[in-house]
């Protein structure tokens, strides 16, 4: 039969193997406030948000003068080739 829960509660935290930090208090722990964002934590996400989509953009257009001037090159090559 096995032993009874509370036993091996017991055991296993008077064993030191479950650090105290991992046991979470309802005391400690607090639900977060959505009344009251943290205004650092949003500019960041928007910021970062901006970033990214401004670094996405400029890939873009990079990406698309890439593509005109290979566009360019393969159709002055093709029209070469067809001349002979």
């Amino acid at each position: 039969m096995a032993p009874p829960l509370g036993l091996a509660k017991r055991l296993f935290l008077a064993s030191g193997s479950l650090n105290q930090t991992l046991i979470r208090s309802a005391f400690i722990a607090r639900k977060p406030d959505h009344t009251k964002p943290h205004w650092l934590n949003v500019g960041l996400c928007f910021g970062s948000t901006v970033a990214l989509w401004v670094l996405l953009f400029k890939q873009h257009n990079d990406d698309v003068i890439e593509y005109e001037k290979r566009k360019e090159a393969r159709e002055k090559r093709d029209a070469c080739t067809g001349c002979s």
